[in-house]
């Protein structure tokens, strides 16, 4: 039998209380995202996504647009895991990206190719595809003179990805508010944030099949949506003509200003000029009428607002710590 004395009763309870105390960090830490998870285990790989972007845009500046909306349907699919990156493998079950919302529509996957293969060089199986989704979309938004962000990172990739669970949970192009809301907030995301998020349409292009229900056999009674300012429909009616099978038809979402982060967007639903129907519903109730209103009056105050949101989107269904994920060496393919 060991008999200790009390001062070394208090000694020991307290070391015992500081070695508790760092090990509930530790596991507090690993379960959370947070700003600076690369610093020491891969200090380069923030710097490597921003320049891989950089050098992107350079070739083609709708790339920045591509590489928000992948984040965004990345996270909205089975949480921000990277799964929209993963190549089909059997065609019977195709993958994410193989969803109608996704293909032939989203682009940007050769810039997160590039940033993980310098990555992987640099700091093998530390940093994952979910990531480096998350750190492109804030140096797209800031490259289109965005406000930037911090982004809290740790996320683990995921090892399934499904088109029909895109198709079950990205809201298409011809969503109303009410759908719009309900789809947000079964993602944890307010109203308010819905109508901030969609103003990412101030950057990008769309596919002439996203919208030409507005324009052609709208409804029974109207062959036009009646709430589309009718010389933006001759405009987007010639770009989109009637009957066109061409796979390669598009038009910039915001036309004064495609490749630039600002309100423009907004401006334009108030004019009548939201491209899809999920813009100009904003217009249809008195809470979400307002909000595009203020925003398409207050710049910066719209841009602090849209960083926010996007912090907060990017921790949607997050796989952390020991929750089932992985670190994928190839963004494409399941380790």
């Amino acid at each position: 039998m060991v008999i200790i004395s009390s001062k070394q009763a208090v000694l020991y309870y307290s070391w015992s209380l500081v070695v508790l105390c760092l090990y509930m960090n530790h596991v507090r830490t690993e379960a959370e995202l947070r700003v600076g998870y690369y610093s020491f285990s891969c200090a380069l790989a923030e710097g490597i996504v921003k320049e891989e972007v950089r050098n992107a845009f350079i070739q083609n500046n709708g790339l920045a647009a591509g590489l928000v909306r992948m984040h965004f349907h990345d996270c909205f699919v089975r949480g921000c895991d990277g799964s929209v990156l993963i190549d089909t493998v059997n065609p019977s079950s195709p993958a994410e990206k193989d969803s109608p919302p996704n293909n032939p529509s989203l682009r940007g996957f050769e810039v997160i190719d590039r940033a993980k293969a310098r990555i992987e060089a640099a700091c093998a199986s530390t940093v994952s595809c979910a990531d480096i989704i998350a750190f492109a979309a804030r140096d797209s938004v800031e490259i289109t003179r965005g406000l930037g962000y911090e982004v809290p990172a740790g996320r683990k990739d995921g090892r399934v990805s499904l088109a029909s669970d895109a198709l079950a949970n990205l809201p298409p192009p011809t969503s109303n508010v009410n759908q719009l809301t309900q789809s947000f907030g079964n993602k944890g995301l307010t109203q308010e944030e819905m109508v901030i998020l969609s103003g990412a349409h101030t950057i990008g292009r769309s596919h002439c099949t996203s919208f030409s229900n507005r324009l052609y056999n709208f409804n029974s009674t109207t062959s036009q949506d009646p709430t589309l300012e009718p010389n933006y429909a001759n405009q987007l009616k010639a770009a989109c003509p009637q009957g066109s099978t061409n796979p390669n038809l598009v038009v910039p979402m915001d036309p004064l200003s495609p490749a630039t982060s600002d309100v423009n967007y907004y401006q334009g639903v108030v004019a009548n000029r939201g491209l899809f129907t999920s813009d100009q519903t904003l217009l249809t109730t008195q809470p979400t009428r307002a909000q595009v209103v203020q925003n398409s009056q207050d710049l910066f105050g719209w841009q602090k607002k849209f960083a926010a949101a996007m912090v907060k989107m990017g921790q949607i269904g997050v796989l952390t710590g020991n929750n089932t994920g992985e670190i994928r060496v190839n963004c494409r393919v399941i380790n």
